[in-house]
């Protein structure tokens, strides 16, 4: 675009709308860093309990000690089951969907048990199925399974 083709007056406010910009993400990056130099003043000082809110330095000596501390391993597999999850509850919620759909009667006799579940809340079916279904895949630091209803780790 031809700079002379841009008036006068639209090149000024053009210029205005950047420098706002640029405030307004200076002041959101200032808020950011405050927010952060405020939680480990805090937690050095002790007004913030360190074990339950940690510390910001403690967060980045984590990160840079990924491969000593096997959080890299961790993160994998809650990324990995998350995934897995999703795919599964995904295809069996389509699979649903479309028996459901597809049949008018199972649909009128589902109705009342998926309203009853629609109004739980979501949160609280997770140590229900935790109980039921057990605590996932094996960890590699332990040799037996640890889950709600029994605990063989050795």
């Amino acid at each position: 675009m031809d700079k002379k083709a841009i008036s006068k007056d639209r090149r000024i406010y053009l210029r205005k709308q950047r420098i706002n910009k640029i405030a307004i993400f200076s002041v959101q990056i200032l808020i950011v860093i405050g927010f952060i130099a405020m939680w480990e003043i805090l937690a050095n000082v002790g007004i913030i309990d360190s074990f339950i809110a940690s510390k910001p330095s403690r967060i980045v000596e984590t990160f840079f000690n990924l491969s000593q501390n096997d959080l890299l391993t961790h993160l994998g597999v809650t990324c990995f089951e998350t995934v897995i999850g999703f795919g599964l509850g995904a295809i069996l919620g389509v699979l649903f969907a479309i028996i459901l759909w597809w049949s008018n009667f199972l649909s009128k006799v589902a109705d009342p048990f998926l309203v009853v579940l629609n109004s739980l809340p979501k949160i609280a079916l997770g140590p229900v199925i935790i109980i039921w279904v057990g605590a996932g895949m094996r960890s590699n630091n332990y040799n037996g399974t640890c889950n709600f209803t029994n605990c063989n780790c050795t």
